[in-house]
C-alpha cells in the first residue's frame, strides 16, 4: 500500500448531510439518520443540516399513526451519545413553517441561509436526503 493511501486511511473527513424531506412518506429521512449515525460511528466530522421541510424531522410530538410508520424522532436524542454535536437548522425554513427552537426535539443551531451555505462549503463531502 501507498504511503498516500496509509495517510487517506487515518484522515478524518467533513461529512456534511442535507435534510431537505418532511420525515415521513418517504424513507429519505429514516435512511439519513442511519447514514449519520454510521458515519459518526466511524469517528468523521460529521454536520447535519436541516433545510425546507427537513426541519419538520426535529419537531416534537410527532403522531405518525395514520401514516402507518413509527415515530423515529426520538432517534435524534441519540446522535449527542455519538458526538454528533453539529446540527444546524435553516432559520428561513424555521420561519416559515411557524417553527422556533421550542419546538424541536434536540438541541440545534439556527442559521441564516447564507451560514447554511458557508458550512456546506466548508464539508469535504456532502450528502442530501
Amino acid at each position: 500500500m501507498s504511503d498516500e493511501m496509509m495517510e487517506d486511511e487515518g484522515t478524518i473527513k467533513k461529512f456534511g448531510y442535507v435534510n431537505r424531506k418532511a420525515p415521513y412518506g418517504t424513507v429519505y429521512a429514516l435512511e439519513s439518520l442511519e447514514v449519520v449515525l454510521i458515519g459518526a460511528a466511524f469517528d468523521q466530522d460529521v454536520s447535519v443540516i436541516f433545510m425546507d421541510d427537513g426541519v419538520y424531522q426535529l419537531k416534537k410530538g410527532q403522531d405518525t399513526k395514520a401514516s402507518g410508520m413509527k415515530n423515529f424522532s426520538p432517534t435524534y436524542r441519540a446522535l449527542e451519545g455519538y458526538d454528533v454535536e453539529k446540527l444546524y437548522v435553516e432559520k428561513e425554513s424555521m420561519d416559515i413553517r411557524g417553527l422556533s427552537t421550542d419546538d424541536l426535539i434536540v438541541p440545534v443551531e439556527v442559521k441564516s441561509s447564507e451560514e447554511i451555505m458557508q458550512i456546506m462549503e466548508d464539508q469535504d463531502i456532502i450528502l442530501s436526503f
